[in-house]
């Protein structure tokens, strides 16, 4: 009788062990990922002027044209990536069609948006590095956030037929509808010494 009872109880703890080990193997694992997940202060902008929207308040869907230069949609991107009035930048969609370039990027980039909408971004910018191995670096960065991602990257980008200038491009998602936006920072002046 007492063999009987220690086997059961050796059976039943073997049980628990098993079915403790299947459960572990069967919950999710949880793994600590770094960044930025939350992105807490979104803002709306005008896709030509940068115009902040009136109030920094959502438009109505049926007034999302700007209200200071009447010629850009407004936008929705994260606050530390939105362009300020002033600011080159461009909107493209997820097959790297430019679909809104701002006036300061028209002057940069020396085409003006009615010529650019629709063509390729590839013939208006190119990654910095002509020696680089990925060329396809900065558009495969560019397609992700016109895909379906919120963060912010950055890159340095030269105008396509231009050598030796390097922008610093901050890459986020902009929309709706969801797009990529490229704000381009202006090459700074370097700051000269008395010496």
């Amino acid at each position: 009788m007492l063999c009987a009872h220690s086997c059961r109880l050796a059976c039943r703890r073997t049980e628990r062990k098993i079915l403790h080990m299947t459960d572990q193997l069967l919950r999710p694992k949880f793994r600590v990922i770094e960044g930025d997940l939350a992105v807490d202060s979104w803002t709306w902008f005008c896709g030509h002027c940068a115009a902040p929207s009136p109030g920094n308040q959502p438009p109505a869907p049926n007034a999302r044209v700007c209200t200071q230069c009447s010629m850009g949609l407004l936008l929705e991107a994260r606050a530390d990536a939105a362009p300020q009035p002033g600011s080159a930048f461009l909107v493209c969609d997820s097959q790297l069609l430019i679909q809104a370039l701002s006036k300061a990027a028209e002057d940069l980039l020396g085409v003006r948006e009615e010529n650019a909408v629709n063509r390729p971004l590839g013939e208006l910018i190119a990654p910095a590095d002509s020696e680089a191995q990925d060329q396809t670096a900065v558009a495969a960065l560019i397609a992700h956030a016109a895909s379906d991602n919120d963060s912010l990257t950055r890159a340095f980008v030269r105008p396509a037929d231009t050598f030796g200038v390097r922008l610093r491009a901050r890459i986020t998602s902009c929309g709706p509808p969801r797009a990529a936006l490229v704000v381009l920072d202006s090459p700074r002046a370097p700051i000269l010494h008395a010496v």
